[in-house]
C-alpha cells in the first residue's frame, strides 16, 4: 500500500517539481539574456570593425577624388582651389591617422 501511495505522490508532485525548477532557474536565465544583450560577440566586433574600415576607405576615396579635381584647378591658378586642396590634404591625413575601433 505504501508503494502505491508513494507512486501516486510522485505523479502528483512531479508537476510541482518542474514548476519549482522553472521558478528557481528563471533569474539565472534572465541574467544570461541581459549579459548576452550587453556584450558584443567576437563576430559582431569583427563585422563592426570591417564596416568601419570600409567606410573609412570610401571616405578617403571620395576625398582623394575631390582633391585631385581641385588640384587641377589650383594648377591653373585658382587660389581658392589651392586652399580647398590643402583642406582636403589635412582631412585625408586625419582619416589615415585615426585609429579604427577594436
Amino acid at each position: 500500500m505504501r508503494v502505491i501511495l508513494a507512486l501516486f505522490a510522485m505523479l502528483i508532485l512531479s508537476g510541482c517539481v518542474s514548476t519549482a525548477t522553472s521558478i528557481i532557474t528563471a533569474p539565472v536565465r534572465a541574467v544570461g539574456r541581459v549579459a548576452d544583450l550587453a556584450t558584443t560577440s567576437q563576430s559582431e566586433s569583427d563585422e563592426n570593425r570591417g564596416r568601419a574600415m570600409r567606410e573609412r576607405e570610401e571616405a578617403l576615396g571620395r576625398l582623394e577624388r575631390r582633391r585631385a579635381h581641385v588640384a587641377q584647378r589650383c594648377e591653373r591658378g585658382d587660389g581658392d582651389a589651392c586652399a580647398t586642396a590643402e583642406a582636403h590634404d589635412a582631412e585625408i591625413a586625419r582619416l589615415r591617422d585615426a585609429p579604427l575601433p577594436r
